[in-house]
């Protein structure tokens, strides 16, 4: 979903800014994963397409399910999205605000996707390796997927790293139709 990203990054980058600006960057991480959740659940995101909804309307519903845990600025934050008609993308703009945190922080998040449960040694020396890689602190989040055969997949942002049986047997398979 390329574009609703293209159209989130705005927000989340003048968020970071106020954010880093007013040094609350984990009051913004709390406030935009609370509206990225409300923007998530399925009633909502019925109402946010529906003519019959004003602005008005939207904009008081979800004040009211956020709540005193918005500040005044986060609450002219879910103004001005619901004006702009881009509730929708709350939980790309809170996505996108994390990845700044995260970079601003020096820390980057990897995906690790593992064929079987990693013990917490296993982790601990992967994450040493990754982070002399990347030459950064890394904060993993550990999925197992048995269909990856066995070996692990990392995902760091844009990039990749696939040892996985499966990722080594579709590359074998692409290499002999080549």
């Amino acid at each position: 979903m390329a574009e609703a990203r293209t159209i989130a990054r705005p927000y989340a980058e003048a968020v970071f800014k106020l954010a880093k600006a007013n040094n609350t960057l984990p009051v913004w991480s709390d406030m935009l994963h609370l509206t990225a959740s409300i923007a998530n659940d399925d009633r909502i995101r019925a109402l946010i397409g529906d003519p019959k909804i004003t602005s008005k309307r939207m904009s008081e519903l979800l004040l009211s399910i956020c709540g005193d845990r918005l500040n005044n600025e986060g609450r002219n934050f879910v103004l001005l999205l619901v004006e702009n008609n881009r509730v929708a993308m709350l939980p790309q703009v809170s996505e996108l605000f994390e990845q700044l945190k995260a970079q601003h922080e020096g820390v980057l998040e990897a995906n690790i996707t593992s064929a079987f449960d990693m013990n917490d040694g296993q982790l601990k020396d992967l994450v040493k390796n990754l982070e002399a890689k990347f030459k950064r602190k890394i904060e993993a989040k550990v999925f197992v997927n048995p269909e990856l055969i066995g070996g692990v997949k990392v995902e760091i942002g844009d990039e990749v790293l696939d040892a996985s049986v499966r990722g080594k047997l579709e590359a074998m398979a692409v290499a002999l139709k080549s």
